[in-house]
């Protein structure tokens, strides 16, 4: 889930919710490994009955590791992944079934981030492959000793890990081979069921597994004691599992430890980065014994029982206008948790993790309730009319909020730059004194500065203002944002008069407004078609920053039906790169909460090409890996070679926005018919999906 930090918020505030498993590991007994028995009882003083692996965040840790060397072929991959799920499969010992299920086609709403990750993993991997290229020449020509370079084709490319390539096709026959050998071999499989949903099958792999839920508990002999482990680090797990009302669901995880230690990509050894490599010497020892994916970290449980517990206490609301039901709390809970950020939308502007967000939320969430007198959501089904109260609270404090983040952020700027100042050493005083120097500044440790020493040691705010807000064009915290926001994000020139906000003080014009809005949709057909996907531009020209606002409530709609009812639309999407502010959300209960019926994936193929950049192109057919290359190409313009990455805010190119163009599917299968009749017997097998 696109939710960054929201885990370590979680985990921080309710504390009792993480504990570490209990792992027995193999041992090595003269030279012999004795296996552990997974058939014996549970060490965690749980048997568990489900265990639920979505293998991608198996896969990609495996195949291509952060801390550690990686794989040197395919072979030591599926190892490593096998090993990977035996490990698990130790620790959790379920008695009745194991689901493995890996990402098939996803949505349309999900492939548009799969298009940026992909397209940001290509130009990362190309600027790595250039940088130490030039490192690894200015060492030699010191006469620094390094290891082999790697020849070009030995770099693996993680966008292979996509529904439709040729190795998701062999990893799915290798997990075939690996169950049958368990089935087979191991005495803790014999008893339960296994079920493999690999990338053939449409869907993302957490919502495959919320799907067999769900089929599952409306089953006559569902036993509702049944105790579910899912594993996987996405954060939005937290929420599925959430969704599912299960009494007993617990998510497990590797524990987080920050900066793990990471090879060298010049000289593969630990303990430096690669600016600072200086090379390694012949006699080093270059191959080391690597231990199995994550034997070195732990894994930990998440407790989504005690999670539950925590919320009930934290969910009351006392003298309610309607009786009280906590599984209804929760589903509001979990969709409050969206405008925060999700894989499908961007968060708001106002609303940040670290900032406290979720209880902001919640606290107007609990404060709104009494006036809307009923619960937002219903089975997955949202009331606009009573998330229209929330979201005008929120509005009402937004340019509060960005003022308030502003003014922290200066202050961190100056603290900063005044430690830095203060460690920095006077060397000249060792030409003086016999003595160790002093850090400057040491002296006035341990009690608050005044503000005129701030301003000395760390600049004023003024000054660390102009140094670093020069370039942020929309400056949130001044009077005048949205106008700057939807010129700079959306394009929307700045004398566009239907543009600006409400005249000051003006009820009724606001009331005129809303009522034409409700006109124009009606007009449009957004309040009774299923199929609209844009509000149409010829009608709301004039109002961009409600046409966002409008596609983003629908999004909501869409996401929080996807995690409760299963995938809405496989076609819709949210059709901008950015998200309105709150105060946009105007008469959002006009809106048709209806999407089209009959929607299909697309194909793998067809995802291929959706997602991939052409740097990727060598896992598509070679009939169609041409059309992402050749300047004449119908869709050159889907793969562009380079693109503007906007950091929005934010310190980390990672944490910004890709402006990569959405693909018209339209133009996109119109441009590949052609090319179908040149497939090959096996590319068209893969054209086609398995359902079950």
């Amino acid at each position: 889930m696109g939710v960054p930090a929201f885990f370590r918020w979680l985990s921080r505030k309710y504390s009792s919710v993480i504990v570490e498993c209990v792992e027995e590991r193999p041992t090595d007994v003269d030279g012999e490994l004795i296996h552990i028995d997974s058939s014996l009882p549970n060490p965690n003083g749980v048997e568990f009955d489900n265990l639920y692996l979505d293998m991608n965040g198996i896969i990609h840790p495996c195949t291509h590791p952060e801390d550690k060397p990686a794989p040197k072929d395919e072979d030591e991959m599926m190892v490593a992944i096998f090993e990977c799920i035996d490990r698990l499969f130790r620790i959790v010992r379920p008695r009745k079934l194991l689901y493995m299920a890996i990402d098939g086609v996803a949505p349309r709403a999900k492939m548009n981030q799969q298009r940026s990750r992909r397209f940001r993993a290509s130009k990362e991997i190309q600027e790595k492959i250039e940088e130490v290229a030039r490192v690894r020449s200015e060492l030699l020509a010191k006469g620094a000793y390094l290891p082999p370079e790697k020849p070009k084709e030995a770099h693996f490319d993680s966008n292979c890990i996509t529904p439709g390539t040729p190795f998701m096709d062999r990893l799915s026959k290798c997990l075939h081979y690996y169950i049958h050998d368990r089935l087979n071999n191991d005495p803790g499989w014999k008893s339960i069921k296994v079920i493999l949903s690999d990338a053939n099958v449409p869907g993302e792999g957490e919502h495959k597994i919320m799907d067999y839920i769900r089929r599952q508990r409306a089953q006559p002999d569902h036993d509702p004691n049944t105790q579910h482990v899912l594993c996987g680090a996405d954060a939005d797990l937290i929420m599925l599992g959430l969704a599912t009302h299960e009494p007993n669901f617990t998510i497990i995880r590797e524990e987080f430890k920050p900066n793990k230690p990471r090879p060298c990509d010049v000289c593969g050894q630990l303990g430096h980065e690669m600016k600072e490599c200086t090379g390694t010497t012949p006699d080093a020892s270059v191959v080391r014994s690597d231990p199995a994916f994550g034997a070195q970290d732990n894994f930990i449980f998440v407790r989504l029982s005690v999670l539950r517990e925590y919320l009930e206490k934290e969910l009351q609301m006392p003298n309610l206008p309607f009786p009280y039901d906590f599984e209804r709390a929760l589903d509001d809970w979990v969709f409050m948790c969206f405008f925060v950020g999700n894989d499908f939308l961007p968060h708001l502007p106002s609303l940040e993790i670290r900032e406290g967000a979720v209880d902001r939320l919640v606290n107007l969430y609990k404060k709104c309730v009494y006036k809307t007198k009923g619960w937002v959501t219903d089975s997955g089904d949202v009331n606009l009319e009573r998330v229209q109260v929330i979201m005008d609270e929120l509005g009402r404090v937004e340019d509060e909020i960005f003022k308030r983040r502003h003014h922290n952020e200066l202050v961190f700027r100056a603290r900063d730059k005044a430690r830095k100042k203060q460690q920095q050493v006077n060397f000249k005083l060792l030409e003086k004194t016999q003595f160790a120097p002093m850090q400057e500044g040491s002296e006035r440790r341990g009690r608050k500065r005044t503000a005129a020493e701030a301003e000395v040691e760390g600049g004023s705010e003024a000054e660390v203002e102009e140094d670093e807000d020069k370039h942020d064009e929309v400056r949130l915290w001044e009077d005048g944002f949205k106008e700057r926001y939807y010129e700079s994000k959306f394009e929307v020139s700045s004398d566009n008069m239907e543009f600006s906000a409400f005249p000051p003080h003006s009820a009724i014009s606001k009331i005129v407004f809303c009522a034409s809005i409700r006109v124009e949709l009606r007009a449009a057909k957004i309040c009774e078609s299923s199929t609209a996907h844009y509000v149409p531009t010829e009608r709301f020209g004039a109002y961009p920053k409600y046409r966002v606002a409008l596609q983003y409530v629908r999004g909501l709609c869409w996401v929080l039906r996807y995690y409760y009812q299963g995938c809405a639309s496989w076609k819709w999407y949210f059709p901008y790169h950015y998200a309105p502010f709150a105060s946009d959300f105007v008469n959002i209960c006009g809106l048709s909460t209806k999407f089209e019926k009959g929607t299909q994936p697309f194909r793998p193929l067809e995802q291929l090409m959706g997602v991939f950049p052409a740097a990727s192109s060598s896992h598509v057919p070679q009939p169609w890996a041409k059309l992402m290359s050749d300047p004449f190409s119908p869709i050159i313009d889907f793969y562009p070679t380079d693109f503007k990455i906007d950091l929005n805010g934010k310190k980390f190119a990672w944490q910004g926005v890709a402006l990569l163009p959405f693909v018209d599917e339209n133009r996109l299968f119109k441009a590949l018919e052609p090319y179908y009749k040149d497939l090959s017997q096996a590319e068209s097998k893969t054209s086609i999906h398995t359902i079950i």
